[in-house]
Formats: structure tokens, C-alpha cells, sequence
């Protein structure tokens, strides 16, 4: 991704409570509450979220104890782990990612495919 990151929580950064950023997030430090990102939220491999994400992206190589509600897409790289639900339209998880929790994906589709089969 070569987008520009507005707001950075560093490494030896602790926040506690609701955060609102317009742009895009990197998280290398810990971040307790409730998260909103109206671009793409990275959390780095040192990065610990415990809180419930809002965003269009998350790209995710750290850890998450909360849901992670992504309009567009979520990645799971490869040493993340994510304890929560997850909902997006778009999933990705590579190998050696971990993932406890319900993943509902969006719909795109205005027909259901058991509606293709039956016409």
C-alpha cells in the first residue's frame, strides 16, 4: 500500500480510549478502547490492540483482542493473531496467522447463489 499514514501510535505509546483518526493508522504501541479509521488501519508486529476497529482496511501483523469490522478488506499476516470476530468484504490470511473467533464476509451479490440454481 503507498498510502500516506496520518497518525502514528508508537512503540512505547500506550492510548486509552476512543480514537478517531482521519486518514490512515499505524499502531506499534498499545491502544485500549475503541478504534475509528476512515482509511487503513496497520498494526504493526509489535503492536497490541485491545479494542473494537473501525475502518475501511486493516492490515493486521500484530495482535487484537477485539472485533474488526472492515468495509473493504482485512490481512492476517503471517505472525498476527486476532481474538474477535472479523467482517469485511474482502479476507486475507497467510500462513502461520492466528484467528479465534466468527468471520461474517458481505455480500456482494444482489442474487443469493442457491436463487441461481433454482431459476
Amino acid at each position: 500500500m503507498a498510502e500516506n499514514i496520518n497518525t502514528v501510535v508508537g512503540k512505547d505509546a500506550t492510548f486509552d480510549g476512543t480514537l478517531e483518526v482521519q486518514g490512515s493508522l499505524r499502531i506499534d504501541g498499545k491502544v485500549k478502547g475503541a478504534v475509528k479509521c476512515s482509511e487503513t488501519v496497520s498494526i504493526g508486529p509489535e503492536g497490541k490492540v485491545e479494542a473494537d476497529l473501525h475502518t475501511k482496511t486493516a492490515v493486521i501483523t500484530g495482535r487484537v483482542d477485539g472485533n474488526v469490522h472492515a468495509s473493504e478488506r482485512i490481512e492476517l499476516q503471517a505472525k498476527s493473531m486476532v481474538n474477535g470476530d472479523i467482517k469485511t468484504k474482502s479476507l486475507v490470511v497467510e500462513q502461520g496467522a492466528v484467528f479465534h473467533g466468527a468471520c461474517k464476509m458481505n455480500d456482494n451479490h444482489p442474487e443469493k447463489s442457491a436463487d441461481k440454481i433454482n431459476k
